[in-house]
């Protein structure tokens, strides 16, 4: 009998947290591996080990239903989460297979009991007769006949969110990507960095410069926070996809004053912070609104020390409290479902249902339609989201167009191309909204970002 090492222990207690207290698992791990005393490569290997065992969650199950004489669901909970471990390690990590089962009976027998520990022990030993790619064959439909059927399986998606993607890529490129994309989705990603123009440069963040944000660094890996720019908070941890959603705000033309700016759905404050630093030089300001109160803190953190900020509010912006035409940009980062970053937020593909669409699509357009009044003529909005699904990004976009005669679409794809030289790895258009522009894991190596400008007309 073994004593579970701390690095497997800190995995599982973040799937605990995650199934329990519906924690977020990259919030949780930092706490984890503090409580276990991990540190250097046993934090890699530990930070794999958790994120991975969620991200397959759908295909293990599937695998660990073929091995047991039961319905998964009639497994103790505790014991899964243990299952779930280990079969991350046999087929997805270069764990060998003994050390595999020994570690996840050990870690077992320590949660649940010794009881507990001989079922997993002998449900490990089955899963370990076959790879991965051996196991998808066994338990996936049959990819000819039922191929959304196959991927959902092999690429361990639930079945709605295939399809949504599916429907999302085909709006404007060639379906066949799909499965490119459900593997981008299931690759750890590269942590970026940014530089806050005027507190830090590019050059003294550590890595290779990013392909398309002027701002940002690909880390070559190590605690970000050990960064110098970082640890003071001239620098912060950005997806390059969330650092051109500022970017492409700040680089629309305007005619007339160029003053006061606008973040309403600022929180937890990475875009509002590279907003800040880049309005200062322009003499702008910008008032990040966030109107969640424990989210409105991160934001205050966030603009700690950076010019350009005129406050940092906590208001509803389906109903602001300022004056019509009261701002130059806007932007409308929205709430939305957030499957642009499963590879970052693994829980999500599980968490998120297909009916929290009827609550998010009423209050994106809500919140599009309020930033068109709060913006003068003139001005622009910025309608973003961390989604590509056609119900929060074409439909709301194209339903306020619909309805207003006052604001005309902008071309975000060609002032990326111009001002972040994208060329031949541009975003799709979407047809009729052509104009908008998309980015992907699968090729542009960040998170899957749907952008719309929108000027309000009038002089």
């Amino acid at each position: 009998m073994s004593r579970p090492d701390p690095a497997r222990r800190a995995a599982y207690d973040v799937l605990k947290a995650v199934r329990v207290e519906s924690a977020y698992a990259n919030l949780a791990l930092p706490g984890a591996l503090a409580r276990r005393g991990v540190s250097g490569r046993d934090a890699a290997f530990a930070t794999e080990l958790a994120s991975g065992a969620i991200r397959w969650q759908g295909l293990y199950d599937e695998v660990l239903g073929a091995c047991l004489d039961r319905p998964l669901g009639k497994v103790q909970a505790k014991v899964v989460d243990g299952l779930r471990l280990g079969c991350h390690q046999l087929l997805s990590m270069r764990v060998p297979a003994h050390a595999a089962i020994s570690t996840t009976v050990d870690l077992v027998r320590s949660e649940v009991g010794p009881g507990a520990s001989g079922f997993a022990n002998a449900v490990l030993r089955k899963v370990s007769e076959h790879d991965r790619d051996g196991w998808v064959r066994r338990v996936a439909p049959d990819p000819g006949a039922e191929p959304l059927g196959f991927l959902t399986t092999a690429y361990s998606h639930p079945r709605w969110m295939v399809e949504a993607l599916g429907e999302a890529l085909a709006a404007g490129g060639d379906p066949a990507e799909l499965e490119a994309l459900l593997d981008a989705h299931n690759q750890p990603p590269a942590v970026t960095l940014v530089a806050r123009p005027g507190r830090s440069s590019v050059d003294e963040l550590p890595g290779d410069r990013t392909r398309f944000s002027p701002y940002g660094v690909v880390s070559p890996g190590g605690a970000p926070a050990d960064v110098v720019a970082v640890a003071e908070g001239r620098a912060g941890v950005q997806d390059e996809g969330s650092q051109l959603v500022a970017h492409a705000l700040v680089a629309a033309p305007l005619d007339g004053r160029d003053e006061r700016w606008l973040d309403v759905c600022a929180g937890p404050g990475g875009k509002a912070a590279l907003l800040a630093a880049l309005a200062g030089p322009r003499g702008a300001r910008i008032v990040a609104n966030e109107m969640q109160p424990h989210r409105a803190e991160l934001v205050r953190r966030s603009l700690a020390g950076a010019d350009g900020v005129e406050a940092v509010s906590v208001e509803d912006g389906t109903a602001p409290p300022w004056p019509a035409r009261s701002f130059d940009r806007v932007l409308v980062d929205a709430p939305c479902t957030g499957l642009g970053a499963l590879r970052r937020r693994p829980e999500a593909r599980w968490r998120r249902r297909p009916e929290d669409l009827a609550d998010l699509v009423p209050l994106q357009r809500a919140l599009l339609d309020r930033a068109l009044d709060l913006v003068r003529p003139g001005g622009v909005v910025l309608y973003a989201t961390c989604s590509p699904v056609l119900a929060e990004t074409r439909d709301v976009v194209g339903s306020v167009l619909v309805r207003r005669d006052d604001v005309k679409l902008g071309d975000t794809r060609a002032l990326l191309t111009a001002k972040t030289g994208l060329r031949a790895d541009v975003p799709d258009c979407d047809g009729p909204l052509a104009g908008t522009a998309r980015l992907w894991p699968h090729r542009h190596r960040t998170d899957a970002m749907f952008l719309a400008l929108l000027r309000r007309a009038g002089a």
